[in-house]
């Protein structure tokens, strides 16, 4: 009998030496986030814990996403294209749209695995905190996380209001105590912690997803933070603009391939949501008047203290990994779910209902702004800074909509740490890199249902410095009608309705990274090729109309 013991002994010290090799992953979307509002990517904000994790990490240069929340969400958690996830535009379609076939579902489907199924598969203890938005039909805690704190419908909620947010599994008690007044981003990344440490106490590596809201509108921040900005932001967006692509350059980040484009217009929409200028360029800073200048001041403010309060979250979780020897083997990535929010032109808009003539505020309103009860937008002018030098917005398959800034932080995994990764990397490559890394398959069921195949690669490669495969991939997208693919260095893209009139462009990114120059006259014979390739991509993720449920 004591040869059974030593041999059950010898057996579980095994298992959890085992268990301890694998590396702890965290996960931390933000939402809304442009390009280069991050002080690594250029940024005037404050944000010296994320600069930090891409000083001692890698900085992306060229990571896609799905130009909007829903579906970003949907790539990120499954592995798969939004569209076969089942969340092609968004989460509460017209009637009509859900007809289309089963990229219309509006939630994530059975035929996929979520990053926490997975992982919890393979002996991770799961967590998430934050924003869900792929469909409240099913839970988080029926999609593989252990537990969760977050909201779970809609797309926004008020960051001083603690009634969206709830604890699952439903009945569980809240261990943390929130801050008062409370404020929900500091309440994720408190909660972040808490889950950091219940999983540590389990003696299991943990998978921590941190969704955040913010900087997502209704803008708001605590006041203290928010006025630490107001004077950076009277500069307007065309100083700090030029400001921050000087930055970009002295950084290394842009290349002779890179240029500074103009301010990008504004979509087009009716007169009063557009502030008057639909297709128009965004206004210049110094031909607006005083006032509006200070409203507009107050917004981005506002903005900047968002970003700041994720910041200092991130502080919070690192220094929580120092402290009990956990940092070295956690694998932690960053990223924007999609560029910034034009919505709806330049002076942005104000109330729940995005419609109607931007109030414009003045005195004590000013003062009031970010607080609560308060309910505001950046605007399209402050959003061209936050994606600068990329252009367009969120919503659009332009690159200053569907390209974000990515960190990855791993100490014991990557090897020349502090570099640009150039490679083209989507949000679809993660659940692979986090296979790799987990040492699990993929699997092909999941609970006695088929799965489909993950259509993402594995960055770990990237994590060495081994680039092949990466520079020639082929990506699709489309989001309500914006559409994109790109191959190699070329990329074929049209707006929608309400930009361009949704002709394709062609811009070749190796030389032309920042889409300045339209080739598709001077290259007709690749448009037709790309296009070809794209439609072929569009009826496989079974994209209405090219996909038609009905034949």
């Amino acid at each position: 009998m004591q040869w059974i013991k030593q041999w059950i002994l010898a057996g579980a010290l095994c298992l959890s030496g085992w268990a301890a090799q694998k590396p702890n992953i965290i996960f931390i979307l933000v939402d809304d986030m442009g390009y280069s509002d991050l002080g690594a990517y250029g940024g005037e904000i404050e944000t010296p814990h994320l600069d930090r994790l891409a000083k001692d990490g890698l900085r992306f240069t060229q990571n896609y996403n799905a130009a909007r929340c829903c579906p970003s969400r949907a790539a990120l958690l499954t592995g798969l294209y939004s569209q076969q996830a089942g969340i092609a535009d968004f989460t509460k379609p017209h009637s009509e749209e859900a007809k289309k076939g089963p990229a219309y579902r509006n939630h994530l489907g059975s035929d996929c695995v979520t990053l926490a199924e997975v992982l919890r598969s393979a002996g991770y203890a799961t967590y998430g905190v934050g924003k869900w938005h792929v469909g409240e039909k099913v839970l988080p805690t029926e999609r593989g996380f252990d537990e969760y704190y977050g909201y779970l419908k809609g797309y926004e909620a008020d960051q001083w209001s603690a009634k969206k947010h709830y604890r699952l599994p439903r009945g569980r008690k809240e261990e943390v105590r929130h801050r008062q007044p409370y404020y929900a981003t500091d309440a994720f990344s408190d909660y972040a912690v808490e889950f950091i440490k219940q999983g540590q106490a389990r003696e299991k590596p943990f998978f921590l997803y941190l969704a955040h809201s913010s900087p997502h509108f209704p803008l708001q921040a605590r006041p203290g933070l928010r006025d630490k900005y107001v004077e950076r932001y009277r500069q307007g967006w065309d100083k700090l603009r030029e400001a921050r692509y000087q930055r970009q350059v002295q950084s290394g980040l842009v290349t002779g391939a890179w240029s500074y484009t103009e301010i990008s217009e504004v979509p087009k929409d009716k007169s009063e949501i557009a502030n008057g200028y639909a297709g128009e360029a965004n206004p210049a800073w110094s031909s607006l008047a005083e006032d509006r200048r200070e409203d507009l001041a107050y917004r981005m403010a506002t903005f900047a203290a968002m970003v700041d309060h994720v910041d200092q979250g991130v502080g919070q979780i690192i220094a929580h990994l120092e402290k009990t020897g956990a940092l070295e083997n956690t694998l932690i990535f960053f990223t924007s779910d999609n560029g910034a929010c034009y919505e709806w032109g330049p002076y942005g808009f104000d109330g729940p209902s995005r419609r109607g003539v931007t109030r414009l505020h003045r005195g004590e309103e000013l003062e009031q702004m970010g607080g609560r009860g308060s309910y505001h937008s950046v605007g399209s002018g402050w959003s061209c800074l936050s994606n600068t030098p990329l252009r367009m917005y969120k919503h659009f398959n332009h690159e200053g909509g569907n390209c974000s800034p990515m960190v990855v932080h791993w100490p014991k995994g990557i090897k020349r740490a502090n570099r640009w990764v150039r490679e083209p990397s989507h949000l679809i490559d993660i659940m692979p890199t986090v296979c790799e890394v987990a040492g699990v398959n993929y699997p092909s069921q999941y609970e006695g249902r088929e799965v489909q195949e993950v259509e993402g690669m594995s960055l770990v490669p990237l994590f060495s410095g081994d680039v092949g495969g990466f520079s020639e991939r082929v990506l699709g997208f489309d989001h309500f009608g914006s559409s994109a693919l790109r191959k190699g260095g070329w990329k074929l893209v049209r707006g929608n309705r309400r930009y361009n009139g949704g002709k394709w462009e062609l811009y070749n990114i190796d030389r032309d990274r920042c889409e300045t120059k339209d080739l598709i006259d001077a290259h007709p014979e690749k448009a037709r090729e790309l296009l070809g390739e794209w439609e072929q991509w569009a009826k496989r993720v079974k994209l209405y109309p090219y996909f038609d449920p009905k034949r």
